[in-house]
C-alpha cells in the first residue's frame, strides 16, 4: 500500500512539475498566437528585420524568438537614416525585401511604405507608445537627459538646470552633443519659448563650446572613456548601457526630459506578411522589453520594470515632452540646430 501511494504521489508531482512548466512558457510566450504562428510557418519560416539596435542586443533578442518559433531572423542593422534611404529605394523598386523595421524614426517613414496594424500587446504598452494611426508602436522610450563621466565631474556640481551649463567655463571642450539632437532643441524651445531657448543654446555654446559628434552610443562610450566629461543631451538608454558595462558614467535629470521611442513598424510590401504581425507582436511583448532591459533600454510597457529600477517615476518628477516630428520639421529643427551649433 505505501508503494502504491508513494508511486502516486510521485505521478502527481511530475504531473503538479509538468502543468507548472506548461504554464510558464505560456506565461513567457503570451505574445505567441498558435494561429499565427501556423501562418507564419506556412510562409517559408523565414523574415528580415532593418533595425538601428546593435547587433550585440539584437542578436540575442531574435534568438528568443527564434527559440520559440523555429522562424530564423535575417537581421539587418544599420543607422536609422541609412535604412529610411534603402527602405524608399526599395519600395520605388517596388522590392519585397523587408518584413519589419526597428528604429527610432519609423513615424518620419512616408506612411505608404507601412501597413496599420493592431497587434495584442499594443493594449499593454503606455499610450504615448501608440501611433493614433497604428502604424508604429513604441518598443522602448528614448528618454532625453545630459550625461556625465563620474571621474571627471561630480555629482554636486551638476546644473540643476539648462541656464546652469553656462556657468561652467572649465568644462569648455569637454562637452559633447550629437549632431541630430534636433528633436531635444524642439522640446527646448517649446518649454522655454522661442526668445528665451535660444538665449540660453547660445550662452551654452558661447560658455562651454560643445563638439558635435556623429552617433549617441559613440558619444555615450567617448564620456564613459572620459574623452568627454559632459553629455549635453543623450538618450538615457546609451547612457545606462555604458554604465551597466562598467563605464564611469551617469545621467542627470533637468526640465524638459525630450521622449520619443524606439518604434517597430511593418512593411507594405512584407514579404511574409503573417511572420512580420507575429514578429511585431512579439517585440511589445513584456518577455522583449523585460530581455532589452539588460541593456539599459527603457520599457513602454509599465508592467515591466527599468533597470536600474524607478527610471520612468524619476523622469516623470521633471516636465517630459513628447517629440514625434515629421520630415519637414525635422528639416526646420535641423536647420536651427546647425545655426545654434555649428554657426551654419
Amino acid at each position: 500500500m505505501f508503494r502504491q501511494l508513494t508511486k502516486a504521489g510521485l505521478a502527481g508531482l511530475l504531473l503538479a512539475s509538468s502543468l507548472a512548466a506548461h504554464a510558464a512558457a505560456q506565461e513567457s510566450h503570451a505574445w505567441l498566437d498558435p494561429k499565427l504562428l501556423a501562418a507564419a510557418k506556412a510562409e517559408g519560416g523565414t523574415m528580415t528585420i532593418y533595425s538601428s539596435t546593435n547587433e550585440g542586443e539584437g542578436l540575442p533578442l531574435w534568438a528568443l524568438f527564434t527559440k520559440a518559433t523555429g522562424i530564423k531572423v535575417n537581421y539587418v542593422r544599420g543607422a536609422d537614416s541609412i535604412l529610411i534611404s534603402r527602405m524608399m529605394l526599395e519600395y520605388r523598386g517596388n522590392q519585397k525585401s523587408w518584413d519589419i523595421a526597428q528604429t527610432a524614426t519609423i513615424n518620419k517613414m512616408l506612411p505608404q511604405l507601412l501597413v496599420k496594424f493592431d497587434p495584442p500587446e499594443a493594449k499593454n504598452i503606455m499610450p504615448e507608445a501608440r501611433d493614433p494611426g497604428k502604424l508604429w508602436y513604441g518598443v522602448y522610450a528614448n528618454y532625453n537627459t545630459p550625461d556625465y563621466n563620474t571621474q571627471h565631474v561630480k555629482a554636486a556640481d551638476l546644473p540643476k538646470t539648462y541656464e546652469d551649463f553656462a556657468k561652467h567655463p572649465e568644462w569648455a571642450g569637454h562637452v559633447a552633443i550629437d549632431g541630430t539632437d534636433n528633436e531635444w532643441l524642439k522640446a527646448m524651445f517649446e518649454y522655454y519659448g522661442d526668445d528665451k531657448a535660444t538665449k540660453i543654446v547660445k550662452d551654452i555654446v558661447a560658455t562651454v563650446k560643445p563638439i558635435v559628434t556623429n552617433g549617441h552610443l559613440a558619444a555615450a562610450r567617448s564620456v564613459g572613456s572620459g574623452e568627454y566629461w559632459v553629455g549635453l543631451n543623450q538618450y538615457t538608454n546609451l547612457a545606462l548601457n555604458v554604465k551597466l558595462a562598467g563605464g564611469p558614467i551617469d545621467y542627470f535629470v533637468l526640465d524638459p526630459v525630450t521622449l520619443f521611442f524606439g518604434q517597430v513598424g511593418v512593411s507594405a510590401k512584407a514579404p511574409h506578411p503573417n511572420t512580420a504581425l507575429l514578429a511585431a507582436n512579439f517585440m511589445l511583448s513584456k518577455e522583449c522589453e523585460t530581455f532589452l532591459t539588460k541593456f539599459g533600454r527603457i520599457p513602454t510597457r509599465p508592467d515591466v520594470e527599468s533597470n536600474p529600477s524607478g527610471i520612468v517615476k524619476q523622469m516623470n518628477t521633471k516636465k517630459v515632452l513628447t517629440v514625434l516630428i515629421s520630415p519637414q520639421e525635422e528639416a526646420k529643427w535641423q536647420h536651427k540646430f546647425n545655426e545654434l551649433f555649428k554657426g551654419q
